[in-house]
C-alpha cells in the first residue's frame, strides 16, 4: 500500500513522533523445562555461547565432571538484552525477598541462624538439645 492509497487522515497517524509498540507472543507449549546449576560462558568475536548443565556436587573440591545438556548460542546484541533482563529480574527479586547471598558459607550460616531463631534457641548454640 503506498501513501497514495492511504486516506488523508491516516497519513497523519504515521508521523515519527508517535510511539510504535511491538507485542511478541511466544508459543512455549512444546518447550521442555530443565534445571541447571552450572553455566559456562564462552565467546567468539561474533557470538556468546552458554553451556548449561547439572553439577551433582557443586561444593566438592578437586576435579568435577559436568555434562552440559543445553547450549545456547546468541549474538552480542541478544546477550546484552539478556544481561539487562536478568539484571532487572534479580533486582526485583531482591527488592521483594532480600539480597541473594552468593557465598555459600554465609548463606549456610544465615540459614542456621534463622533455624535457631525459629526454634527459640540462640544462634550457634548446641544442636539437637531439648530444653
Amino acid at each position: 500500500m503506498s501513501e497514495k492509497d492511504v486516506p488523508e487522515g491516516a497519513v497523519a497517524s504515521q508521523q515519527p513522533n508517535q510511539q510504535v509498540t511491538t507485542e511478541v507472543v511466544v508459543d512455549d507449549s512444546g518447550t521442555l523445562p530443565s534445571y541447571s546449576n552450572f553455566c559456562r560462558v564462552t565467546a567468539t568475536p561474533e557470538e556468546v555461547i552458554l553451556d548449561f548443565g547439572l553439577n551433582p556436587q557443586p561444593f566438592a573440591t578437586g576435579r568435577q565432571d559436568v555434562k552440559a545438556n543445553q547450549r545456547i548460542v546468541m549474538n552480542f546484541y541478544t546477550a546484552k538484552r539478556l544481561l539487562t533482563a536478568l539484571g532487572m529480574t534479580i533486582q526485583r527479586h531482591e527488592q521483594t525477598f532480600g539480597a541473594i547471598e552468593l557465598d555459600v558459607r554465609r548463606r549456610a550460616g544465615s540459614a542456621q541462624q534463622q533455624f535457631a531463631q525459629s526454634q527459640g534457641r540462640p544462634p550457634g548454640g548446641p544442636q539437637g538439645v531439648v530444653e
